[in-house]
């Protein structure tokens, strides 16, 4: 992705609710809210005024008019710019057209679960698989009433969160069901690893034991990997 002058989500969320029409901070904050946005965009009040300011500093917004009602401080209005409007259309063209390397959590965990011994790394998949369905189910609730005759448009990045979290719970439920059922390749490995650790083994004496050919050769190959 090509390099942008401000790149935190929230500067385009401001771009988009100028866009719209000129606005003060609270009311940029409040829109993003009742539209369900904090969802999707990291949002709080400190960090919007520092993503104002530096999108201020790039020409992409302007201070439009200040106001002020009786004894209240006074407040500042600002409108998007030309560039602000080329810089939020291009931005979100990206966004939408360029699939981008994220890193979730859940990736890293899933990642190194081999430090974890077998019983215990299924406990806590058995865990999340529970969480993320008490998540979906609530998302599905929310999907009734009032919610229900909200044009699907208005919604997209709801249901798209609501499928990840769908697939996400599905392959972690399956995952732990084959680490249930020993049938996840390399568990003999795994347990045989975390058996030695449990016996008062180091990982060096283990790596030691492997280097003189005095261990399995899945785990050799774990570590030669």
């Amino acid at each position: 992705m090509s390099k942008r002058p401000v790149s935190n989500p929230l500067a385009l969320a401001v771009l988009s609710c100028l866009w719209e029409r000129p606005m003060y901070p609270y009311e940029m904050t409040t829109s993003m809210r009742e539209r369900g946005k904090e969802d999707s965009i990291r949002l709080n009040f400190g960090s919007l005024y520092s993503v104002i300011k530096t999108l201020e500093k790039h020409g992409l917004i302007v201070v439009a008019q200040t106001e002020r009602e009786g004894n209240r401080p006074e407040r500042i209005v600002y409108a998007i710019t030309e560039a602000g409007r080329r810089e939020a259309h291009e931005w979100l063209r990206e966004l939408i057209d360029t699939p981008a390397k994220e890193y979730p959590a859940i990736e890293t965990g899933l990642s190194l679960i081999t430090m974890l011994p077998p019983d215990e790394a299924l406990e806590l998949l058995e865990k999340r698989a529970e969480r993320l369905g008490a998540d979906i189910a609530a998302r599905e609730l929310s999907l009734t009433g009032e919610a229900a005759a909200v044009p699907e448009l208005f919604m997209v990045e709801f249901h798209l969160r609501l499928a990840m979290l769908r697939a996400e719970r599905d392959y972690i439920a399956g995952l732990a069901e084959r680490i249930r059922e020993r049938e996840v390749g390399g568990i003999e490995m795994w347990e045989g690893l975390h058996e030695l650790l449990a016996q008062g083994l180091s990982m060096v004496e283990i790596q030691r034991m492997i280097e003189a050919g005095d261990f399995g050769q899945e785990v050799a190959d774990l570590f030669s990997s």
